[in-house]
């Protein structure tokens, strides 16, 4: 199991995301280019002393992430009619995030052939980047039992 973001935008997404992936043992590739140095110090409070052990993985671009994704690529968007909570993971998934303010574009939307969804009330937008990154996580990673050990 793995979380993928395309160009992410806020620092302290980014920070929260990695620092999760450290603590379930999750890696996390970021596509580039980002919206802040990844030096960024917002990224720093936001992982706080986790990012070192955090296993990340920086793309130059799609095509170079494309060329090492293993398993199947998940992208996670409100503009699909089929929701996560009804869909069966595998232990090789790669959950894919997009840009904050406009998610990935349509012609990387067109490549992706499993498009899952939050549920949510109408007339609402999105949900933070992070929280949707953790709340799908959670499922997939409790459906295919890949938790950690206590």
């Amino acid at each position: 199991m793995r979380l993928a973001l395309y160009q992410p935008e806020i620092p302290q997404n980014t920070g929260t995301l990695l620092r999760l992936g450290a603590c379930l043992g999750v890696p996390l590739d970021i596509i580039e280019p980002c919206g802040f140095p990844l030096s960024d110090a917002g990224l720093r409070r936001a992982g706080m002393d986790y990012l070192e052990r955090a296993s990340l993985t920086r793309h130059q671009g799609w095509e170079d992430f494309l060329k090492v994704c293993p398993g199947r690529l998940i992208l996670m968007t409100p503009h699909t009619s089929h929701s996560f909570l009804d869909f069966i993971f595998e232990k090789d998934d790669t959950l894919l995030l997009g840009r904050e303010s406009s998610g990935v574009p349509v012609t990387i939307v067109q490549q992706i052939q499993i498009h899952l969804k939050i549920p949510m009330l109408p007339d609402r937008r999105s949900i933070n980047v992070a929280l949707a990154g953790a709340m799908v996580l959670n499922e997939a990673l409790r459906q295919t039992k890949l938790f950690p050990s206590p």
